[in-house]
């Protein structure tokens, strides 16, 4: 059986026998997080002018925002989508954001069908397991051939979650992932502007289409993944990708409970955790002021400090992915959380000044289970006085699946999140019911919950 064939199969198996108790509390924290990324971004700039773009949205039963409004599920995974990424602070994993496309999509085509939390789980995992799939069997850095791996798996990992809900059989399972495939999309060339997260919106919208067409009998090829001239070998970075090994094991082991996920700390690219770790902490146990910063030395991979392309932004969006904005606030507020990543504190002067004293040290050591990163980041302060304070080396950014998050920080960061989107509902009797999704008949919020 080829690739695409194996991963209908699997799909399709899902669909009637489940997942794992472990893969749905993975899985579960995607959502809870996603959901608080979402909310917090339904009032940013991207999110709105994409709703006015849209307006008058079709009728429809999905919510946007867990809000009052409600749509057909092909726009509201589209803004939920731009919504949950617009503030980089979803969660990472897979080289990409697997939840900022899973989870608006998983809602959407859920709420529309009437499905229960614990399918929308077993559609979660579904989803991840064959982007891992996928994204494994690449070597090399999709960002460097321009590729933002969000935009590309997230289209096909959702095709294969809506497909779950749908209960689409093997074959037209793969039906969805080949039509899924077709519309992955996202260049690393949109970084920092507002297209960025409408590659998780569009990869979240062509998710609900893939299923919707593949269970109206629309097709795709038998081997849209795995073809000489098929999605692998497209965005393949150099070439060097597996396009020959079966995918007949999938399931037998779930790559989601040993590879987890990523929660993010700060709403910054995840390329700047460790660094902001390192200095965060070297500043918490020796303060300097910023007035007394001579110079500072980040040693990151040269492939991380190309994806921070934006050396003097201007704009919030641009400075999500700037490692002198990230040390520069560190620096100047002590610390990088939504209320700093503002277009005013940005271009305040006091942030702009230190963003010359700013230097890149590529560094040489690489880890090896995560292409184009070092085994550690590292940050060196130079003062005034000549002296040098050098920071910790910074393997795991703090909510790494490796030093994970306490539940009681998932629940911080989720409130955190709640007022700063202006939830009109009750954020932490929200919490508490994502926390039980397992449980849920539904995932229809009303606000007075």
């Amino acid at each position: 059986m080829a690739l695409t064939q194996d991963l209908g199969a699997f799909v399709a198996r899902v669909a009637t026998d489940g997942t794992s108790t472990e893969a749905r509390e993975v899985a579960k924290t995607g959502f809870i997080d996603c959901i608080a990324t979402m909310i917090a971004g339904s009032h940013e700039d991207a999110t709105t002018t994409l709703l006015s773009a849209l307006s008058p949205l079709p009728p429809g039963t999905v919510q946007l925002w867990f809000g009052d409004t409600r749509t057909s599920a092909s726009e509201a995974a589209l803004l939920n989508g731009v919504s949950a990424h617009v503030l980089d602070y979803d969660d990472v994993s897979l080289r990409g954001h697997p939840s900022a496309t899973l989870v608006p999509a998983i809602i959407s085509q859920g709420q529309e069908l009437g499905s229960t939390g614990k399918q929308m789980l077993d559609a979660y995992v579904a989803g991840y397991e064959v982007w891992a799939n996928l994204v494994g069997r690449e070597t090399d850095m999709h960002h460097m051939k321009g590729w933002h791996p969000t935009g590309i798996f997230g289209a096909i990992a959702a095709s294969a979650a809506c497909a779950v809900l749908r209960r689409l059989n093997a074959e037209q399972s793969a039906h969805a992932i080949g039509l899924g495939a077709s519309q992955s999309a996202g260049l690393m060339s949109n970084f920092g502007s507002m297209a960025k997260s409408f590659h998780a919106g569009r990869a979240a919208q062509a998710g609900v289409t893939a299923a919707r067409l593949a269970a109206a009998g629309f097709t795709a090829s038998p081997d849209a993944i795995e073809h000489p001239q098929g999605f692998l070998a497209a965005v393949s970075a150099q070439g060097r990708v597996d396009r020959e090994t079966p995918a007949n094991t999938l399931g037998q082991a779930w790559q989601i409970v040993t590879e987890r996920l990523n929660i993010k700390k700060y709403p910054a690219c995840y390329y700047t955790h460790r660094a902001l770790d390192a200095i965060l902490d070297l500043l918490a146990k020796t303060p300097i002021a910023p007035a007394d910063v001579e110079r500072v030395d980040v040693a990151i991979s040269r492939e991380n400090a190309t994806v921070l392309r934006n050396h003097r932004p201007q704009t919030a969006l641009a400075a999500k992915f700037s490692i002198e904005f990230v040390i520069a606030s560190a620096i100047q507020a002590r610390k990088v959380g939504l209320m700093e990543l503002e277009d005013g504190f940005v271009t305040s002067a006091p942030v702009q000044r230190l963003f010359e004293r700013v230097h890149v040290t590529p560094g040489e050591e690489y880890e090896p289970d995560a292409p184009g990163s070092l085994i550690a980041d590292q940050v060196v302060i130079t003062t005034r006085d000549g002296r040098r304070h050098e920071s910790a080396k910074v393997r795991y950014a703090r909510g790494h699946a490796k030093l994970p998050l306490a539940q009681s920080e998932l629940k911080a960061k989720f409130m955190d999140c709640m007022r700063y989107g202006r939830f009109e509902g009750d954020a932490a009797a929200l919490f508490e019911r994502l926390d039980a999704l397992e449980k849920a008949e539904s995932l229809n919020i009303r606000r007075t919950e």
